[in-house]
């Protein structure tokens, strides 16, 4: 059966893995898969149940609603989820043999972290109380007479502004849903974790009296599971970004490094331990060169983040996650420091997975580069293999003809080795010349790799021969790799781009005079700096992107932060500020420019792209601008569904009227 190519509409056809369970008694494994509405308006979350052999694949809950985060109780009773069911959330559980979801506790505001008690008894989570909102007659919420703003980091993307309540933990009974507060921090508090038998709690907060000047300097906290005086535990200043509990409770794992004052993602998160009775951090992995959480970057996950340390039920290792050369994997180490090991390897995005710590199997969500993501089951010996056990995206993918990238390293100007890839069209022939496309991601500091990439294989299967590199700035590839590019944006990063580009144009099968660029966020940018630096490129697509630095530092909702990675404010390195920002370099664009935006984009402001727009019409250059409204930063990876597919084609035929002389 000849193969269809793959097409915009492909995305809605595909059931998103977004959590993983595995059951405490190692026979079934939980997730969750996020399907687009009939109306393509928006997304809905439901919960799977599947035998680890997979067998048994089974949806537990349905209709217009959105679970997420499902856990088992320990006595492997009862799954326990949050859940929107209407404009209401709240956290709910329902018997693992299945039937009707029974709500615990409804509140008006957030539920996160959740877990439950060693007993079976208890819900531990954080809540965040949402702020009163003014509602007019008939019931409906309406904007208030005015917002007091006191503190810089007020807003959120895809949040809004940020509620009065920053977030506290609470415990919730399992059977009447009574509720205990167990903190009350300034500043809240967030990850929260039972030790030992569940008589306390470990938690991360940052407690300084200008956390908004400090959001580096996390400290972790241990307090009763009733609540009380909490005690700090001793660690280095700096972040962490998860905790885990040994098996006893006597010690914690956890994600995060020693530097404050780190830029932008630069410095390796590492594996650290502490006592819970006293006694200094360790960091178990001071000699990796990685950082220990998931940094790929695709259109088919979430945004990039990490999995908890996991303890093995003994105590003795603990297990991991690591991003390297364009792959996420699982690696274990021991709990006393000695060397780290690779427990699941190959080119394989691994986004999360889920151990019960009885070191006998491990269930994953697992994509790789012609796959979206699923379910698969391995043991704990290294090599000994992934098994698939869903097969949710099987239908679309063998009826698409999905394309392999080609792996490749490319030389930079100054012989720095570039990891690349090659996605050809179906149909590819050498004896063709083809128009091309470079991607460029965002961050920066992430990485492009062996992941599934639907904006890609869809450019591809409209005839073009999509590219894409982890030039210098970004991460996967060690510290040194992505601190060259601090204070110094459009250099290293630049270069390394171009110098793909030029190794394409050189390939026989390529049209150079028909050769496209874009990226969004960091990716904008670049595509922003490389078309007011070189006329390389015949056109190009900027998306969610930086222009002005100057006005972006007071503009997005972590712009006051920039001076970490820019070195000073703008009124101390006004040159580097600018000098940095494609904004002071527009009347140098030439390249016919789309300009894709959100308007509700508090990352990267919708006024960086007017500022870029009206320049380039005032100078009365090939510009055109499409903004969606009501739609935060990661449009391509969580905005509207009928919103991404119109983002497609719109890239789509920008590239057809330039690269293709298509109207």
């Amino acid at each position: 059966m000849k193969k269809r190519r793959m097409t915009a509409e492909d995305l809605l056809r595909l059931k998103f893995i977004r959590s993983v369970c595995l059951s405490p008694d190692e026979a079934r494994i939980m997730f969750t898969a996020q399907v687009a509405s009939d109306d393509k308006k928006k997304y809905y979350s439901h919960i799977y149940m599947v035998n680890i052999d997979g067998t048994s694949l089974r949806q537990y809950t349905f209709g217009k609603v959105s679970d997420s985060n499902p856990v088992f109780s320990p006595d492997g009773r009862w799954i326990v989820f949050t859940s929107k069911r209407d404009d209401k959330k709240g956290l709910y559980k329902m018997s693992t043999a299945g039937g009707e979801a029974k709500l615990v506790v409804e509140k008006d505001g957030s539920f996160s972290d959740i877990s439950v008690s060693p007993d079976s008894k208890k819900i531990l989570c954080v809540f965040t109380k949402a702020d009163d909102v003014p509602k007019d007659k008939d019931g409906k919420k309406e904007a208030p007479a005015y917002r007091h703003i006191t503190r810089m980091f007020y807003k959120l993307d895809n949040e809004g502004f940020r509620p009065k309540d920053p977030g506290h933990i609470y415990t919730y009974d399992m059977e009447t849903g009574e509720c205990r507060q167990v903190t009350k921090g300034r500043n809240g508090e967030r990850s929260p974790v039972w030790l030992g038998n569940g008589r306390s709690i470990a938690y991360i907060a940052n407690v300084q009296r200008e956390p908004d000047f400090n959001l580096l300097r996390d400290d972790i906290f241990v307090v009763s599971s009733t609540g009380g005086k909490s005690k700090k535990l001793k660690k280095p200043a700096g972040p962490v970004e998860n905790i885990a509990a040994s098996p006893d409770g006597k010690e914690i794992a956890f994600v995060g490094n020693d530097n404050p004052f780190d830029e932008w993602g630069v410095e390796p998160l590492h594996i650290w331990k502490v006592s819970t009775r006293g006694g200094k951090a360790v960091d178990l992995t001071p000699k990796l060169d990685r950082l220990t959480s998931d940094l790929m970057i695709s259109d088919t996950a979430e945004v990039h983040g990490g999995m908890k340390p996991v303890w093995s039920s003994d105590g003795r290792e603990i297990y991991f996650q690591v991003s390297e050369n364009g792959s996420t994997r699982l690696y274990k180490i021991g709990s006393s420091g000695r060397g780290y090991t690779k427990v699941t390897g190959g080119k394989i995005h691994l986004i999360s997975a889920s151990l019960t710590g009885k070191n006998s199997i491990i269930a994953s969500i697992i994509s790789t580069s012609t796959d979206p993501a699923e379910i698969f089951v391995s043991g704990f010996k290294p090599g000994s293999g992934q098994k698939q056990v869903t097969q949710l995206n099987s239908e679309v993918i063998k009826k698409a003809n999905v394309r392999k990238p080609e792996e490749m390293i490319v030389r930079g100007h100054d012989g720095y080795p570039i990891h690349a890839w090659i996605i050809k069209p179906p149909d590819f022939s050498a004896r063709r010349k083809y128009p091309s496309i470079m991607e460029i991601h965002g961050g920066p500091r992430v990485q492009y790799g062996h992941t599934f990439f639907h904006e890609m294989q869809f450019l591809a299967a409209c005839g073009y021969v999509v590219y894409y590199c982890n030039p210098r700035g970004g991460q996967g590839y060690g510290k040194d790799h992505a601190a060259v590019i601090i204070n110094n944006w459009g250099t290293y990063d630049y270069e390394d781009c171009m110098s793909v580009a030029r190794f394409m144009a050189s390939r026989k099968y390529i049209n150079k005079n028909r050769m496209g660029v874009t990226g969004g966020s960091y990716g904008g940018y670049m595509t922003n700096w490389i078309v007011s630096h070189t006329d390389f490129f015949k056109a190009a697509v900027t998306q969610r992107s930086v222009t002005n630095f100057i006005s972006f530092y007071g503009s997005s909702d972590l712009g006051f932060d920039l001076d970490r990675e820019i070195k000073g404010s703008p009124w101390k390195n006004l040159d580097s500020w600018w000098e940095m920002s494609p904004i002071k370099h527009v009347a140098n664009i030439k390249t016919p420019l789309l300009i894709i935006h959100s308007e509700n984009d508090l990352r990267c402001p919708i006024e960086q792209a007017e500022q870029l727009y009206i320049s380039l019409k005032k100078l009365r250059r090939k510009v055109e601008m499409i903004r969606f409204p009501e739609e935060p930063h990661g449009l391509s990876r969580c905005g509207r569904p009928d919103r991404r597919i119109v983002r497609l084609e719109w890239i789509q035929k920008w590239f057809d009227r330039y690269l293709k002389g298509k109207k």
